[in-house]
C-alpha cells in the first residue's frame, strides 16, 4: 500500500486562531474557558464554555458569503485557508479529480438550526425560513463549501461519529491515499455547538461541568475533583497526501500518519464501557495497522473529557495495553484541559497537538491537574501543568464518541 503524510496543518481554537497561537498556548498551559458570550446563559447551570475569540470571517471570505454560512462552516474554511497555504501546494499542478474534501462534525449547522425554529415560534409558527437555511445546517456542507471555493474535484463528503468524528475522517483519508484512490484528502473536523439548546441538553445528562465561579480551572481531566466536560468549539484542518506525491513537489512533510483501529464499546450510548473495551480494540489495532509495538509508543494524546467515568475507563484501557511495557515512559496529556471539548473537531485539533510534538520534541500539559485521581495507577505519567521536552517518535491520539465509537490513529516521525 502506499504511504500517507501529514504536510499542512490549519487550526481555529478558543485559545488561538491560528496554529502558531494555538501551540505557544498549549505550551504555555493557557486555559481557553470563560464566560459564554455567544447567548444570555443566565438561566443555564453552566454559564461557560470555551469559545473562540476575535475570529473575524472577513478574513477568509466575502461579507456576502458570511450570512451563507453557520459558524462552524466559517470555521472549517478558515482552517483549511491556512493549512493550503501551510502545504505549499499548487492545486493547478496536480490532479484536481485526484484531490479531496473529509470534513467531519458531530452536530454540523446547530446555530442556524436553533435560530431559524426560534424565529419560526416567535413569529406565531409562519414558516419563514431563510433560503440559506437548509445550506447553511447540513453536516456535509463544510466539505462541499472547500471544495468549491479551491475547485477540487475528488472525492469530498462529512463524518459524523459524535466525539470521533474527526478522527474518522483522517482514518478514511489515510484509506482513501493508501488503496492509491487519492493524492490529497483534505481533512479533519469543525464544530461550532455552543447554544442554549446544546448547553441546556448536555446539563440535562449531567455531563458539563457547572465550576461557574472559576471557569478557567473547570477542564481538569484526571484530576480527583472534575465535575465534567467544558464544551468547545473550533476547527482542525489537516492535508493527508500520498508521500511520493509529497515528495515529488518537495514539500515539508510533518510526520507519517501510519495506521488507524477503530471499534465499538457496544455498551451505552453515552456511558464508556468500564473498562473500556472499544478503547482497547482500538489502540491495539491502530498500533497493528501502523506497525509499531507498545514500546515504541512515546505519546498518549488522551481522550479525556474530565468525566468521571471516561477518564477512569480510558486510563484502564491504556493499562491493559501498555501495562507491560514501562507505562511510566509514556507521556500521556490532554488537550481538552486547555481547548474543552471541540466534540467533532476534538480528534483533529488533537492530532495537531500531536504532530507539533513530533516537530517539536515537547509535549503539552495537561493543565488543572492538581491532585491525581487516587482511582487511577499512580505509574501513569499525565504531564501535569507543565509542558515538557523529551524525544517523540510514535504517538497515539484517542477519541471516543457516545453511541461508543472508539478511533485511534498513530502518528510516527516520517522515515522515507
Amino acid at each position: 500500500m502506499k504511504r500517507a503524510v501529514i504536510t499542512g496543518i490549519g487550526a481555529v481554537t478558543p485559545v488561538g486562531n491560528n496554529i502558531n497561537e494555538f501551540w505557544d498556548a498549549l505550551l504555555a498551559g493557557k486555559s481557553g474557558a470563560a464566560g459564554i458570550t455567544h447567548f444570555d446563559p443566565v438561566n443555564h447551570k453552566t454559564r461557560f464554555a470555551c469559545e473562540v475569540k476575535g475570529f473575524d470571517p472577513l478574513q477568509y471570505m466575502e461579507k456576502q458569503d458570511v450570512r451563507k454560512m453557520d459558524l462552524y462552516t466559517q470555521f472549517a474554511l478558515a482552517a483549511a485557508d491556512e493549512c493550503i497555504k501551510d502545504s505549499g501546494i499548487n492545486f493547478d499542478a496536480c490532479d484536481r479529480s485526484r484531490v479531496g474534501v473529509i470534513i467531519a462534525t458531530g452536530i454540523g449547522g446547530m446555530l442556524t438550526f436553533e435560530e431559524e425554529v426560534l424565529n419560526f415560534g416567535a413569529n406565531g409558527r409562519i414558516p419563514r425560513f431563510s433560503p440559506f437555511f437548509v445550506t447553511k445546517m447540513i453536516p456535509n456542507i463544510s466539505a462541499g463549501q472547500i471544495s468549491i471555493r479551491y475547485g477540487l474535484h475528488g472525492i469530498s463528503y462529512s463524518i459524523a461519529s459524535a466525539c470521533a468524528s474527526s478522527n474518522n475522517a483522517l482514518a478514511n483519508a489515510m484509506d482513501l491515499i493508501r488503496l492509491g484512490r487519492a493524492d490529497v484528502i483534505i481533512t479533519g473536523g469543525s464544530e461550532s455547538p455552543i447554544s442554549e439548546a446544546s448547553v441546556g441538553g448536555f446539563n440535562s445528562i449531567k455531563a458539563l461541568s457547572t465550576l461557574n465561579e472559576t471557569p478557567e480551572t473547570a477542564s481538569r481531566p484526571f484530576d480527583k475533583s472534575r465535575d465534567g466536560f467544558v464544551i468547545g468549539e473550533g476547527s482542525g484542518i489537516l492535508m493527508i497526501e500520498e508521500m511520493e506525491h509529497a515528495l515529488k513537489r518537495g514539500a515539508k512533510i510533518y510526520c507519517e500518519l501510519a495506521g488507524y483501529g477503530a471499534a465499538s464499546d457496544a455498551y451505552n450510548v453515552v456511558a464508556t464501557h468500564p473498562e473500556g473495551l472499544g478503547a482497547v480494540l482500538a489502540m491495539e489495532s491502530g498500533m497493528a495497522d501502523a506497525g509499531v509495538s507498545p514500546d515504541e509508543v512515546n505519546y498518549i494524546n488522551a481522550h479525556a473529557t474530565s468525566t468521571s467515568i471516561g477518564d477512569i475507563s480510558e486510563c484502564k484501557a491504556i493499562e491493559k495495553v501498555f501495562g507491560g511495557h514501562n507505562l511510566g515512559k509514556i507521556s500521556i496529556s490532554a488537550t481538552k484541559s486547555s481547548t474543552g471539548h471541540m466534540l467533532g473537531a476534538a480528534g483533529a485539533i488533537e492530532a495537531i497537538a500531536c504532530i507539533k510534538s513530533i516537530e517539536t520534541g515537547l509535549v503539552h500539559p495537561t493543565i488543572n491537574l492538581n491532585e491525581v485521581d487516587p482511582e487511577l495507577n499512580p505509574d501513569f505519567d499525565f504531564t501535569p501543568l507543565k509542558a515538557r521536552q523529551r524525544e517523540v517518535n510514535v504517538v497515539l491520539n484517542n477519541t471516543f464518541g457516545f453511541g461508543g465509537h472508539a478511533v485511534t490513529t498513530v502518528f510516527k516521525k516520517l522515515k522515507v
